[in-house]
């Protein structure tokens, strides 16, 4: 959530921050809540101030043989115009917080404005694959060496659901075990959250109220739970409510966990296979840090996610994203992508993000400053550490030889046994 005080100090900064979002609003009607806002306050605590004195009069009225009825008739008047300003209070503390929650995060000064038409790479690891025979895309390979059954996944489970075989289960059991050690050997602490999650987490997110409608509700629960869509909805719960002591920060967490997202892809070639899915697996990262941490932490979350891609041997780069193209909660993101050669075009694996003090504030996640005793908000940070479901994909394009095998990854080569090939499967 904003602050506040940055829509009172300056909204016009604000409004032209959030234009980069193409999100146009106009502050008038919140400014003129505001002042409603605050005149009721006044009235209400100079009339709690005034029917205090005069009921501190009583005694010495009595003393003196006066009418005492007169002060409690004015004291009830008094208070019974407190309750009507405090109904009108509320009503507009309620309007105030609707307003206040639909908007998106600020984005960083310096990202440009506009979609994803804007976003800059900014950095490239390694060269193009340019193998020397006509290559085959990530579901005719997986196919034909054994590791996917696309045709069952979709008879149990429907179009955009998969099952992994054999080595294809162990590889990508592989991937992710990888990604644990990587993370664990990096003092990150592991984490196995729940995957039914309540309509706070979700809102503290940043994805309720808005984006309620996309993710996947439990019918008939009471109280309503739905599907976690990235663990990084459960990872920014876990201190919600909370004073933490300044010496434990920052927090750094990861989880693994399924994901499960409402809007699988469609027949286009960029989105066959197991590109986009009605549920994926996914290692995610996220950091509380104190604000002087957060543009260090960010830096951290993007080199390490880059690391994992660069230890696989994948050729990948990370851009920066614009304004508008960065997700509803956040103000900073980078994403790592992957190349896929046989539609000759980059696919995220990673997004990492920092919401600064936006989930922290609808989370009401603080700690205590040790100089001065006050409470700050934490900054929140997360990244994909990995999304196994591009990276599966391109790593059978990307190592993929000409008698239709694809070599293992080295770093995966323990995890998998030992095995250094992958081969085709006789028929």
């Amino acid at each position: 959530m904003i602050d506040i005080n940055l829509i009172r100090e300056n909204p016009k900064k604000v409004q032209e921050a959030l234009k980069k979002k193409n999100w146009d609003v106009d502050f008038t009607e919140l400014l003129e809540l505001d002042k409603t806002r605050k005149d009721l306050m006044r009235e209400v605590e100079d009339n709690k101030a005034e029917a205090n004195r005069l009921s501190s009069t009583v005694p010495m009225v009595k003393k003196s043989g006066g009418n005492i009825n007169e002060i409690f008739a004015k004291v009830k008047e008094i208070n019974e115009k407190n309750k009507e300003n405090e109904i009108k209070l509320k009503e507009i503390d309620d309007q105030f917080k609707t307003f206040l929650e639909a908007l998106p995060n600020l984005p960083d000064d310096d990202l440009v404005g506009g979609g994803k038409e804007n976003n800059i790479v900014i950095k490239t690891y390694g060269e193009k694959p340019h193998p020397n025979f006509k290559i085959k895309d990530h579901v005719e390979l997986a196919t034909s060496l054994g590791l996917i059954d696309y045709e069952r996944g979709s008879k149990i489970a429907g179009r955009g659901s998969w099952v992994y075989t054999n080595l294809g289960a162990r590889l990508e059991w592989a991937l992710i075990n990888f990604f644990i050690d990587e993370h664990l050997k990096d003092g990150y602490e592991f984490i196995l959250p729940p995957h039914l999650l309540n309509y706070e987490s979700g809102y503290v997110a940043g994805q309720f109220p808005k984006f309620k409608e996309d993710v996947f509700w439990l019918e008939g629960v009471e109280p309503k739970r739905f599907l976690l869509p990235t663990a990084e909805t459960a990872l920014v719960n876990l201190h919600r409510n909370e004073i933490m002591n300044e010496d434990e920060l920052p927090h750094k967490y990861f989880a693994f966990t399924p994901c499960y997202r409402k809007e699988a892809g469609s027949y286009r070639t960029e989105e066959r296979g197991m590109i986009r899915g009605y549920q994926f697996d996914k290692v995610e990262l996220v950091q509380y840090t104190k604000p002087d941490q957060s543009d260090a932490a960010f830096e951290e979350l993007v080199n390490k996610a880059a690391s994992l891609v660069e230890k696989l041997g994948l050729h990948f780069h990370i851009s920066k994203l614009a304004a508008a193209d960065i997700s509803h909660s956040m103000a900073r993101t980078y994403d790592i992508e992957v190349y896929l050669p046989s539609i000759d075009i980059y696919k995220e694996v990673s997004s990492a993000s920092n919401a600064r003090d936006y989930q922290a504030r609808r989370g009401m996640m603080r700690y205590r400053d040790k100089a001065s005793g006050k409470t700050k908000y934490v900054h929140t940070l997360n990244a994909s550490g990995l999304a196994t479901s591009r990276v599966f994909p391109a790593i059978l394009e990307q190592f993929q030889q000409e008698d239709g095998s694809v070599l293992v990854p080295e770093v995966l080569q323990k995890y998998m046994g030992g095995i250094k090939v992958l081969k085709p499967i006789k028929k």
